[in-house]
């Protein structure tokens, strides 16, 4: 039936209204009227958001997805590079919903209804990423994170796009030079799968794996915890079976186990020589993490649901965490964005953390950006789930368990051409 997806909503906002509500002269189409100079004013003239299904009948061990839905942004401003209006573009991860509702009620009009000159950098060439984060987080209480850390961070990922493709820059060469590093584009990616599947049986998982080593991959994980504990020793066995001495593999119960669960697990997998052990308890329980390790000597990884530097940092202090081997996994599109996610990476470094211990969730671009250009341990990636928006840009291959960045503008949205189909027509 033509129309909307049900369950779709787009932001009420006037397509063609500027900031100060005024009809914008012209249209999209005419492009004459913008001057691409980099000494004009820029200017967001639009947030646009609209909430699509990524919805499949894959589950993990707290929850399934076939409800799931994610939210797409296009941060829309007046200015022109190369012939074409610069449009930043986000979405958040897979796990948490999408969120429409706190993006148009509060965060998109507090952008909209500020004075431009407020969002820009001293130079008044380009957007202030953390000027703009600043404006968002307006009358916003500190703590209590819940979906609101989602929404923002959504945004800022758009916010973040629009700044790399106004300087004309990939974001990770941009984040590298901003921070005084070197980048290095070829980054480090696993394959994140091995979830519960009606009717998936050992051989259907171990081909699933299979199938992401004949890609390139040699790390590869997969889900536990949905399933008894005999059972769940029996996938595993199955997968290090089929994997052999090619790839190395990770384990993730998304938080499932009470202590008791997480240390008879503890002593099972102990005796794998696994990637890391994912998520055990509650992501705040800090002391299940910590007593854990005195049962697990292998690396651990947790970090995906936590939303803050602050909780990061708690984590660091209470977790137990190990910076010799264990792994951190925030994610910048669940956790107030890359403006936040600079300030953890702060956190971890005053308490003698590299950023090559983190390898963020999420699968997306956006971490890669981050990965390459400030140095982290790599990025998760979900060659077959969460599509279009899990995956590299077209042309981009997996060769040893590392991808190499390609050299477009922003994140590099454009270069993966069913995400792109999506997202252009949000900004039509």
């Amino acid at each position: 039936m033509p129309g909307p997806d049900p369950g779709i909503h787009a932001l009420p906002f006037n397509r063609c209204k500027d900031v100060d509500g005024r009809d914008k002269p012209g249209n999209d189409g005419e492009l004459n009227s913008l001057r691409e100079s980099k000494s004009m004013s820029v200017r967001i003239i639009d947030v646009r958001e609209i909430t699509k299904p990524i919805s499949s009948p894959i589950r993990n061990a707290y929850i399934d997805f076939t409800k799931m839905t994610t939210s797409l942004v296009a941060v829309v401003t007046d200015t022109v590079r190369d012939g074409k209006r610069v449009v930043g573009y986000g979405y958040n991860s897979n796990g948490r919903y999408g969120q429409g509702g706190l993006i148009r009620e509060r965060f998109a009009p507090r952008l909209l209804e500020a004075d431009p000159k407020a969002l820009l950098n001293e130079a008044g060439d380009n957007l202030d990423a953390d000027k703009v984060w600043a404006t968002m987080m307006t009358n916003e209480k500190p703590g209590g994170h819940g979906e609101r850390s989602v929404a923002v961070g959504t945004i800022d990922m758009a916010v973040w796009d629009a700044v790399a493709k106004i300087a004309g820059k990939p974001l990770f060469r941009l984040l590298a030079k901003r921070h005084g590093r070197e980048a290095n584009p070829r980054v480090f990616v696993y394959a994140a799968g091995g979830y519960y599947y009606p009717g998936k049986g050992l051989s259907m998982l171990r081909g699933e794996m299979r199938g992401y080593l004949d890609r390139g991959y040699n790390v590869v994980k997969m889900k536990i915890g949905g399933a008894p504990i005999d059972e769940d020793r029996k996938r595993i066995e199955a997968v290090l079976q089929e994997i052999g001495k090619d790839a190395q593999l990770a384990v993730d119960a998304n938080g499932r186990f009470d202590l008791e669960t997480a240390i008879a697990y503890a002593k099972m997998l102990r005796d794998y020589p696994l990637f890391w052990y994912e998520e055990a308890g509650d992501p705040l329980d800090f002391a299940l993490q910590a007593a854990l390790a005195e049962f697990y000597p292998r690396p651990m990884a947790t970090g995906e649901n936590l939303f803050s530097h602050q909780d990061a940092r708690n984590l660091i202090r209470y977790g137990g965490m190990r910076s010799d081997r264990d792994w951190l996994q925030f994610d910048c599109a669940l956790s107030y964005g890359l403006c936040e996610y600079q300030r953890t990476l702060e956190a971890l470094k005053t308490h003698g953390w590299s950023p090559s211990r983190c390898i963020p969730h999420g699968g997306h671009q956006m971490s890669l950006n981050i990965a390459a250009g400030l140095g982290l341990g790599g990025n998760e990636s979900y060659p077959d789930l969460f599509q279009p928006y899990g995956g590299f840009p077209d042309g981009v291959r997996v060769e040893n368990g590392h991808i190499t960045m390609p050299e477009l503008p922003g994140i590099g949205f454009e270069g993966k051409s069913d995400l792109y189909a999506e997202m252009k027509a949000l900004a039509a």
